[in-house]
């Protein structure tokens, strides 16, 4: 499966490590690199040009992300991802999430929510003209902007790891369909409401019930509400 790999070019500043990391990450998310797939480090190295140590830094990372794990006689493998583990790590998401809003709505500055507010606003406008891939990339930038605000290197780097389920669950934030768009419009709204009032807990509490609707309209959560 290494062949299936695209080298790294050599022009990008970040450390090898980090760029080995993110190749990788993103050949699991995308489906590149199969649940089962077994990862050489050797084979890697050499489709990503570079040497093992960046690979074996990389998969260190992965492994404590729980995207790949090490078994028996077999080695490296990407993990395996059932219905049930993705809604479990939905949930643990909406709960990190909201705990961010709640910081947010303590420590973002007024520079912040007048930059959150413009995000809201281009959502608006992408919501309008039923702009996806601008959504998603507005989406994107707002829970960025919000995560960074906490000041807890922590939370950003857990909620990053987590990050990575979204693409192997085939989630998209924004809702799937055009008639979910207006829906996260109003909750995005409604959450940047809530920072501007300096009310963690109203600001949690819509944090965590827009990213639980995420997840249970993109079928997520399916499994766990028939339980």
């Amino acid at each position: 499966m290494s062949s299936a790999v695209e080298p790294l070019a050599a022009a990008e500043t970040l450390s090898l490590g980090e760029r080995a990391y993110r190749r990788l990450r993103d050949s699991i998310v995308q489906g590149t690199l199969s649940a089962g797939s077994r990862i050489s480090e050797r084979g890697m190295a050499s489709a990503l040009g570079i040497s093992a140590q960046p690979v074996r830094d990389a998969l260190r990372r992965l492994e404590q992300d729980g995207l790949v794990v090490t078994l028996p006689r077999r080695g490296t493998v990407v993990a395996e991802f059932g219905p049930e583990r993705l809604a479990e790590l939905g949930r643990i998401r909406a709960a990190l999430e909201g705990v961010a809003a709640a910081l947010a709505a303590e420590r973002m500055s007024g520079t912040d929510l007048a930059t959150l507010a413009q995000v809201v606003r281009g959502m608006r406008a992408a919501t309008a003209a039923a702009d996806t891939e601008a959504l998603a990339e507005l989406n994107e930038r707002f829970h960025a902007i919000l995560q960074g605000a906490t000041g807890n290197a922590f939370l950003v780097k857990s909620l990053e790891a987590l990050r990575a389920y979204d693409g192997l669950g085939r989630l998209r934030a924004l809702g799937s369909t055009p008639k979910d768009m207006p829906m996260a419009l109003r909750e995005h709204t409604g959450i940047l409401t809530a920072l501007r009032a300096r009310d963690p807990a109203l600001a949690e509490a819509r944090m965590r019930a827009h990213v639980l609707r995420s997840l249970t309209t993109n079928g997520v959560l399916v499994a766990a509400r028939k339980n």
